[in-house]
């Protein structure tokens, strides 16, 4: 038999969520490939673990009593995975961490600045990816620490240190008549064409945008026509419309750009904007324990630069 672990996470995925579209979601992947690697799953196991149909995904009588092994399976083969990493990684000195792109442009610079000054030895990693693509790599132990924005509903095998909520501003062309405003409320969003990513691929700054709506007496405009932040403020340059975004793309390159602090509405808007650093709950790591131990000590400026 050659059942892979990446087709019993899909599996696992798949009777989760009892939904395709939301299993490829939740694990980044298209819905096709995620069909396919269950079909492989099935083939190999030599017989049907689900029953499909144009609105219903549902488990077969085999499909639930496989589902606990692989369960079992992939619970085993992740715990090994991450005890021998660990082992590794204690031994080497060393601490990999990843984060989103709001904490990679100044938390990450300026803690890694004073932690390597107390912990000159210490090998640092850093990778800047999607909370989505993040996640998983801290549960398999490929990452010991990452700064993203927490989820509703945390897995219990990690362990959630909120650290701030950080500020937005709306981007708007300076052609645009509103540019010379001090201070933008909902109410002059009315006519204005706002920019948003894929909810797909950035959940979070799609519904940033939304929720500043959610009291209003009018349905906002949105266009999808770009997901990356330095690509959104390209295109507001260019007069396409305007976005809500975190303060901290005002740091990026951006000519013909006012950003403007965002008013009426601003408090429901803000707690949509958390940072958090997760780790993996009772794992023993004294370098990621003395890099939050930096982070903590040095949140009053972190906050400030958000």
């Amino acid at each position: 038999m050659s059942v892979e672990l990446h087709q019993l996470r899909c599996f696992i995925a798949v009777a989760d969520e009892l939904h395709f579209g939301h299993a490829a979601q939740k694990m980044d992947m298209l819905p096709s490939a995620l069909g396919r690697y269950i079909k492989l799953l099935e083939e190999d196991l030599g017989t049907r673990l689900l029953s499909r149909s144009t609105r219903n995904v549902s488990l077969t009588p085999h499909g639930a009593l496989f589902l606990p092994e692989a369960r079992e399976l992939v619970a085993r083969a992740d715990d090994i995975e991450k005890r021998f990493q660990t082992l590794a990684r204690q031994n080497a000195g060393k601490l990999r961490i990843g984060a989103i792109d709001s904490a990679a442009v100044s938390l990450i610079p300026h803690v890694l600045h004073h932690f390597r000054e107390r912990w000159p030895g210490v090998e640092l990693s850093f990778l800047e990816d999607k909370s989505s693509r993040l996640l998983p790599k801290l549960k398999t132990g490929r990452l010991d620490l990452i700064f993203i924005r927490p989820q509703s509903q945390m897995d219990s095998a990690l362990h959630s240190e909120f650290l701030f909520y950080e500020d937005v501003v709306l981007a708007i062309s300076d052609k645009h008549p509103l540019a010379n405003r001090s201070e933008i409320n909902v109410d002059d969003l009315r006519d204005i064409p706002l920019i948003v990513p894929e909810k797909r691929v950035r959940p979070h700054s799609y519904d940033l945008t939304l929720s500043l709506f959610e009291h209003a007496s009018f349905k906002p405009t949105l266009i999808q026509i770009a997901d990356e932040k330095q690509t959104i403020i390209n295109m507001v340059a260019a007069e396409l419309g305007a976005a809500i975004m975190p303060r901290w793309v005002m740091r990026m390159a951006a000519l013909n750009i006012k950003f403007i602090p965002i008013g009426e509405g601003y408090d429901s808007i803000r707690s949509k904007l958390p940072m958090a650093a997760v780790w993996v709950a009772g794992a023993r790591d004294e370098a990621r324990d003395n890099m939050m131990q930096v982070v903590m000590h040095e949140l009053p400026v972190i906050s400030d630069l958000y």
